[in-house]
């Protein structure tokens, strides 16, 4: 789903949350994009946009590392390794006040989804690693349990 330039300053506008994240990027991923690619999929999902700093400002990325910016987010998040089980996910590119941005929509998973082997959940405008918690993995299993039909045993 492609976003107006109109809608994508809404976006900001809003500022981030539990479904919203802003990440700089401005010659090569954050460290850190999939920690919360893997906590939208563990929650309800969310849209990333990246190009755009914490406080709501649109740096854009540079042009020259948009090409690999693109192939190293989509070879990653197919990646075992990195993020399990793997997330096929669109990105999207957008002209923002003349700075490129990527947009990233992140679906709601149906499964539990481990990166670099740490779960991760969204509160807020936040990723937390909640791996040593029993008791928040167990209720992300059991919302994940409730949500979807596929779970279910039906008479």
């Amino acid at each position: 789903m492609m976003l107006s330039e109109q809608q994508i300053h809404d976006l900001i506008a809003q500022g981030e949350g539990i479904s919203l994240e802003f990440k700089t990027c401005g010659q090569q991923l954050n460290r850190d994009v999939y920690q919360s690619v893997c906590a939208f999929l563990n929650r309800h999902g969310g849209i990333l946009l990246l190009g755009v700093q914490d406080n709501g400002v649109i740096s854009g990325i540079a042009s020259h590392a948009l090409d690999q910016i693109r192939k190293d987010f989509v070879t990653t998040v197919n990646n075992p390794q990195k993020l399990t089980p793997p997330a096929y996910l669109s990105i999207d590119a957008a002209t923002v006040d003349g700075k490129t941005l990527l947009i990233v929509h992140v679906p709601e998973s149906s499964q539990v989804h481990r990166c670099n082997g740490r779960i991760y959940d969204r509160n807020e405008d936040g990723d937390f690693d909640i791996t040593d918690s029993t008791t928040q993995v167990a209720h992300l299993y059991l919302r994940k349990q409730g949500s979807f039909s596929e779970n279910k045993v039906y008479p």
